[in-house]
């Protein structure tokens, strides 16, 4: 057991990959920022191989392509309202990416949201999208005057939630991904053949798909509540 805990604390930090000194400081770049990059790679280009040739009556990919926007735009179209449809595209964009992000453990890779720093990007993007739509909407006046309400004596409170939001989301997403990730390295260490794979499917399939789905979400209620 001793040895099983040593080989999973090992695989817990951010493998380095290579290394390399800008004007004396050493960059190293990660596991994490490497599938990072493949992930946006291999989206963009599906992405452009996908909206080639779209056609008035949908065949083959392009159903699956526009189930998947049908479906961004119903969920969306709830949690923000109409009024925040130019924010869909974003919205969507971090949905697929974490459903990627966070189901690549099935296939042998190393998730990136497993990294901290990673999920705590994607929550600073999101906390800052959020002040963005509360002052697009309300005006710099109307969105600082936000911050006092219902009443000023929670002004403070209200003002700890731009530092509480981001946390949340950050370490809910990284929190989950995590856990999922060292119980399927102590199933594999314990029992290396059929047994993880039922649990694999759960953690790193259906999990990963739900922490996705909730950290959009959440998101795009923080965003209506901004708006409101």
């Amino acid at each position: 057991m001793e040895h099983l805990s040593e080989e999973l604390v090992e695989h817990l930090p951010p493998a380095p990959v290579f290394e390399f000194t800008i004007a004396g400081y050493t960059v190293t770049i990660t596991n994490s920022i490497v599938n990072t990059w493949i992930i946006m790679l291999v989206v963009m280009i599906a992405c452009i191989l996908l909206t080639r040739n779209l056609k008035i009556v949908p065949k083959g990919p392009q159903v699956v392509l526009e189930a998947i926007v049908g479906f961004a735009n119903n969920l969306f179209n709830s949690t923000v309202g109409p009024h925040g449809k130019a924010y869909f595209p974003y919205l969507t964009t971090v949905l697929i990416f974490l459903a990627i992000s966070n189901t690549i453990g099935f296939f042998g890779f190393t998730p990136p949201t497993k990294d901290i720093n990673v999920t705590a990007g994607l929550a600073l993007m999101s906390i800052v999208l959020i002040q963005v739509c509360g002052i697009r909407k309300k005006g710099v006046g109307g969105w600082l005057k936000s911050f006092t309400a219902p009443v000023a004596i929670v002004t403070p409170i209200n003002i700890m939630e731009l530092g509480i939001k981001p946390l949340s989301l950050c370490m809910r997403l990284f929190g989950n991904i995590l856990g999922a990730f060292i119980i399927m390295e102590l199933l594999k260490g314990v029992c290396n053949l059929i047994v993880p794979v039922p649990f694999s499917c759960y953690f790193d399939l259906f999990d990963g798909l739900i922490q996705a789905y909730v950290f959009v979400f959440l998101t795009s209620l923080f965003m209506n509540e901004a708006m409101e």
